[in-house]
């Protein structure tokens, strides 16, 4: 008392006041601060533990997010699979009904078996017949007629065999079914029963098919005996096959005699396969032949 009494000696009693307010001032300010920090922070604690709250949701949800996802995918894997077997299976139907169309386009009689075992009747024509171009021909003032379709590789065969020094003419082409009649009764009255040695009844013919040619060369005088000693039937059993045509009737057949002349066109696919395997047409299966008849023109 006695210091405070000393104090207002020398301090005027409205500075002593004034210093107090401002301390009381000071001390109201800090509680108010402290309060409104402490509000604050409960604010942000509870701001705090509801994000959390949201976050735990936010990662339960995404962690259905993740499975539905993973079972999406699995569900997309399987359709996409089921999808590949569906286009699978249709490139397999269109690729049947490709063939079955293309089959049905294409005269199944070009590779049947005709000597003495497949008859063709007298109404049989090829579906399309050219004519043979006149330079082919050995003689030009009797014009033949060939398979539309067999044309383009028999002129391919005459010209390549022309590039390698050797001449080849055609001397026999597409025989009607009543031209082969008439060509075997000749024979016949000519050599009697021999004929059937060399020559085909009418329906047994492959000329009747307009896809098989007689061929002869240079110093036989149009003719077809000695044509297996010429040069050009040795560039023909070295190269017929490139173009689809092969010897129906070789040394061994058991159908006629050896006809070195005579060359028909099964089709590129199938020729190379019987050279391959080193054996002739009337060798293979009927069977097996059948199977090339989809690619005889490809």
């Amino acid at each position: 008392m006695k210091d405070i009494k000393n104090l207002k000696r020398f301090i005027p009693m409205g500075i002593l006041i004034g210093v107090i307010v401002i301390l009381l001032g000071f001390i109201g300010f800090g509680y108010y601060q402290y309060v409104d920090l402490d509000t604050q922070n409960d604010s942000l604690r509870s701001r705090v533990a509801k994000l959390e709250d949201e976050l735990g949701i936010t990662t339960e949800n995404l962690e259905t997010t993740k499975e539905e996802k993973e079972n999406l995918s699995a569900e997309l894997n399987d359709k996409e699979e089921y999808v590949g077997q569906l286009r699978n299976q249709f490139e397999d139907i269109a690729g049947q009904v490709f063939i079955l169309d293309k089959l049905s386009k294409t005269d199944e009689e070009l590779l049947q078996k005709y000597s003495k075992i497949y008859f063709l009747n007298e109404h049989y024509v090829p579906e399309d017949l050219d004519n043979i171009p006149l330079t082919y021909l050995y003689d030009e003032s009797k014009p033949k007629e060939v398979h539309a379709k067999v044309l383009p590789y028999l002129e391919d065969v005459i010209k390549d065999a022309a590039d390698d020094g050797v001449t080849l003419w055609i001397v026999s082409a597409y025989r009607s079914y009543g031209t082969q009649g008439a060509l075997k009764s000749g024979y016949s009255i000519t050599y009697g029963s021999g004929a059937n040695a060399f020559s085909a009844d009418q329906g047994y013919s492959e000329h009747q098919l307009g896809t098989t040619i007689d061929f002869t060369t240079k110093n036989l005088g149009g003719g077809l005996n000695g044509f297996g000693d010429t040069e050009a039937y040795q560039w023909l059993q070295e190269n017929a096959y490139k173009y689809g045509f092969v010897l129906s009737y070789s040394e061994d057949n058991s159908y006629y005699i050896f006809e070195p002349w005579h060359w028909r066109f099964v089709g590129v696919e199938l020729a190379k396969e019987l050279h391959k395997q080193g054996i002739g047409f009337y060798d293979m299966s009927q069977r097996g032949i059948d199977e090339y008849l989809i690619s005889i023109f490809d």
